[in-house]
């Protein structure tokens, strides 16, 4: 049995650009890249105003009405070729629901997503099916999202064989081999099952998987914080050399911030349901506009242990989506609220240096050391 991530290939093979799929060192931070689908009125992903109501039943027989829970409330973004945007928050504000929206894999209340310009929400079942080839999904837990009975070979192939995108066995496994040398292992693990890697492989078997019908978008659903913590930074480098050698866009979800602050170009912050701001990687850690962007920031630890941080302790805890406040949802534990916040719910606008942010008291909070 294999039984860390080092044993599935002691020197794994380079891809194109130099990258390699183990432990690089090559990433230190992502270049924000000017892509052209930030300025553009159809970049390749674009979300407006998406909702996800669900509703909470009760009575006698349990299926009456009583009230809803808003676990997504009004999310717009746009995401471009190539880029990385990060969904951050804390538990429970909705990110993961979010991403499964984007693959209707959780069908939105209200909203639109539009990719290459077409409307997901009008597909039908075939087409979105289709369409699909193109969106694919990581998901959190690579013990869960893998299938026992199946070896890795079937595991990776079954894209392949849903888009029908091989026309020979022979050419099946060659594919298979292929996508398994692109994320760090080899020929040799074909016929093993799930039970016989380690957590970091098995995450490596599920990113080949989303690879393999040749994806435009990945949603990445907490792709690392299963993981140990050594072995996070390499299928993060991972994820980074897949990008530069296919241009592939990522919604990246996560709630760890060092995470994200070295794989994104930007960053959305999101509090029970909403996005509280949006802005480039380097422009939200300096300087924080949100309130609780700079809780959530104050709260990093720093590598220097000389340095010392004020870390900001909000009151009281996150409010149930079922029972939002009025006005600002974060004004129940803001440390700037004034009666304004607890009346009119601020939109989602955007500043002079790029930045979106949800706040009548919009101003940069630099992070002290």
């Amino acid at each position: 049995m294999t039984t860390n991530d080092e044993a599935a290939q002691s020197t794994p093979p380079p891809l194109a650009g130099g990258g390699w799929g183990e432990g690089s060192e090559r990433h230190p931070l992502p270049p924000a890249p000017s892509h052209e689908g930030r300025g553009n009125p159809s970049p390749l992903l674009q979300v407006r105003d998406l909702t996800k109501h669900f509703p909470i039943t009760g009575g006698p027989a349990g299926v009456r009405a009583i009230g809803l829970l808003r676990a997504v409330d009004g999310v717009s973004f746009d995401i471009a070729t190539g880029e990385t945007l990060a969904l951050v928050g804390e538990s429970g504000c909705g990110k993961s629901t979010t991403g499964r929206m984007l693959l209707r894999l959780t069908d939105p209340t209200s909203g639109s997503i539009r990719f290459e310009g077409g409307d997901l929400l009008r597909l039908g079942h075939r087409a979105l099916r289709r369409r699909r080839r193109a969106m694919q999904i990581i998901f959190q837990d690579p013990y869960a999202s893998l299938s026992p009975r199946q070896t890795v070979a079937d595991i990776v192939a079954e894209p392949l064989d849903v888009y029908r995108l091989c026309a020979t066995r022979a050419a099946r496994r060659e594919r298979v081999i292929e996508l398994l040398r692109l994320v760090g292992l080899d020929a040799a693990h074909l016929r093993r099952y799930p039970f016989e890697f380690s957590g970091g492989q098995r995450q490596r078997i599920a990113v080949a998987r989303a690879l393999a019908p040749g994806p435009k978008v990945i949603v990445a659903d907490e792709p690392v914080s299963a993981l140990d913590v050594s072995i996070r930074s390499q299928v993060v480098n991972l994820l980074q050399d897949l990008q530069e050698r296919f241009g592939i866009a990522y919604l990246f979800i996560s709630h760890d911030l060092a995470v994200v602050r070295h794989i994104a170009h930007r960053i959305a912050v999101m509090y029970l349901g909403r996005l509280v701001e949006v802005a480039d990687r380097d422009a939200l850690f300096d300087a924080p506009h949100h309130p609780y962007t700079q809780a959530l920031l104050s709260a990093v630890p720093a590598p220097d242990p000389e340095r010392r941080r004020s870390r900001i302790i909000l009151r009281g805890d996150v409010p149930s989506p079922a029972r939002v406040p009025s006005g600002c949802h974060f004004h129940p534990r803001c440390p700037i609220a004034q009666a304004i916040c607890r009346e009119h719910d601020p939109p989602l606008r955007k500043l002079g240096d790029g930045r979106s942010i949800a706040c009548h008291f919009a101003r940069p909070f630099p992070i002290a050391a």
